[in-house]
């Protein structure tokens, strides 16, 4: 099984702020992301590693601590470009001492981790006790980044895996609510159709992605304003934000 396209590699909302609005405007797992993940950040304090940095885009979040990106060596096949200053790893065992930092990041990356265990035993590892893990996972997504897709969780599952690892849960909020992975699901839709893989099949699938297109924009008008004044359900969530403690 292939991807039908892959996801464009995050960049620093500072890199290309206009183009950074508009992907958030339809990509609604980002802006969901964003959002948490702003406001978790500015509270942190001492060293932080973000594991699985991809391009380092949430570095300029990270306003009163000392950042440091780290990511595995097979990057490239997420899509990502190298960073000179982010430490590239095997992905097993983190480079750094026991109780090294007093957060860890880790954005959009436990989906795709073989031992999702052990990972986190290794996050554990690396934080002092008492520090935080602020960590974002999908709900309502398409495959990607393949074969090197694994999981989707609940809060439920989230819970039970963060705690085994030794971490207290401390939040797990849903982000985003099913009309957000509605709107999320017929975006993808409509790239899907408008970027067929045989250029045969835009006989019929650019007309359908024509009519298509005021339902599409319906729903984003709907999702944001769903998302602004918190309505709609939380049971179907785009994905989940958490902060957890080290025991």
């Amino acid at each position: 099984m292939t991807e039908a396209f892959k996801p464009i590699a995050i960049q620093a909302p500072s890199s290309n702020r206009m183009l950074f609005r508009v992907r958030c405007l339809l990509d609604f797992q980002l802006l969901t992301v964003f959002s948490f993940l702003r406001r978790e950040l500015s509270h942190c304090r001492g060293r932080l590693l973000d594991v699985g940095a991809g391009q380092a885009p949430w570095r300029e979040l990270v306003q009163h601590a000392t950042y440091t990106g780290l990511d595995v060596d097979s990057a490239s096949e997420f899509g990502m470009q190298r960073v000179p200053d982010v430490v590239y790893y095997d992905g097993k065992v983190i480079p750094f001492a026991a109780g090294s930092f007093d957060h860890v990041l880790c954005s959009e990356v436990l989906e795709h981790v073989p031992d999702a265990q052990a990972f986190l035993a290794e996050l554990a590892r690396v934080l002092r006790p008492g520090g935080t893990l602020v960590l974002t996972i999908p709900w309502s997504a398409r495959l990607h980044h393949l074969p090197h897709d694994y999981r989707r969780l609940t809060r439920y599952g989230l819970a039970d895996l963060i705690g085994a690892a030794g971490f207290a849960p401390v939040r797990i909020e849903e982000r985003g609510n099913d009309v957000a992975a509605v709107a999320n699901k017929v975006i993808v839709m409509m790239i899907r159709m408008l970027r067929p893989r045989r250029l045969v099949h835009a006989i019929w699938a650019w007309p359908l992605a024509l009519l298509m297109a005021p339902v599409a924009a319906g729903f984003v008008i709907a999702a944001h304003v769903a998302i602004r004044f918190g309505l709609g359900s939380r049971d179907d969530p785009l994905g989940y934000g958490v902060v957890a403690q080290r025991l």
